[in-house]
Formats: C-alpha cells, structure tokens, sequence
C-alpha cells in the first residue's frame, strides 16, 4: 500500500493537516461513526468540558480503530464537529489531537462548527477513515458485545 501526504504549492501550507492524501492498493478502508464523550454505558462524560471530552473521543476512536485491526498510523482523514467553535477549543482539540499522529503524515482534515450535536452536553464529535495495507496480518474481528438493559 502506497499513502502519499501532499501539500500543493498552490494552496496553503498547513500545520494541522495535509490538504491531500492519497491511498493506492489498500487492503482495507475503515470507516468509524462519530465518536462522543460517551461512556461503555452511553452517559455522558465530562460535561460541557472540553479537554475532557477530547481525551474520551480519542480514547474511544483509538478502541474503535484496534477493534478494525488498524491503528492511527492508517488515519487517512479525520471529520470534526464542534459546538461552539471558539479559538481556546480549537487549540485543545488540536494539543490533544497532535498525540495521535506523526506530525509528518497528518491526515487529511476537517473541523466544523455546528449548533448542537445529539445530546445538549455533548461539545465534540469526530470520526475517521483508516486504510490497512495488505501485507499487515489480519486481526481477527471481535464479536460486538450487546448490552442487555432490563426495561
């Protein structure tokens, strides 16, 4: 598998991201739903805080990716939704980010300011695309756990 970081001359030169990336011959691409501060039990987490918030997506992402049989390296694009959109935020979600990944092959990116996501104190929302390459060994799916809620 051949993944390319590209930073045309023509577009800005960015310090969070790469403007383009490329995959060639992926064995698999991977796509995880937007994770939240949300614990195993779906609560929320960290109320209204973002530097927690942060870390639990990021642990959450991180747990989603091993269970694919991927890691951050194979990160190829990364979506973020923010509510509130504000210049402190961003920087913690970039310091708690940049972790994650090689600051030279940062995937390709986007953060978006929205209203409100699906619970009123949730603050982030992030998901992701990875791509494995074929000669890395396959790591046998785990069966999804279903939680058993009495009613």
């Amino acid at each position: 598998m051949k993944i390319r970081y590209i930073n045309p001359g023509a577009l800005y030169e960015p310090r969070f991201f790469t403007q383009v990336v490329t995959v060639e011959e992926a064995a698999k691409l991977i796509y995880v739903s937007g994770q939240v501060s949300y614990d195993r039990d779906g609560i929320v987490m960290a109320k209204g805080e973002m530097r927690e918030q942060c870390e639990q997506v990021f642990k959450s992402l991180s747990h989603a990716l091993k269970a694919a049989g991927a890691s951050w390296k194979d990160v190829v694009k990364v979506n973020g939704y923010m509510v509130n959109l504000n210049p402190a935020d961003v920087n913690v979600y970039r310091e708690v980010r940049a972790r994650y990944f090689d600051k030279e092959q940062m995937p390709a990116s986007t953060l978006v300011g929205v209203e409100r996501l699906v619970h009123e104190d949730l603050r982030l929302e992030v998901e992701l695309v990875a791509a494995v390459s074929a000669a890395r060994k396959p790591v046998p799916a785990k069966k999804a756990q279903k939680s058993k809620k009495k009613r």
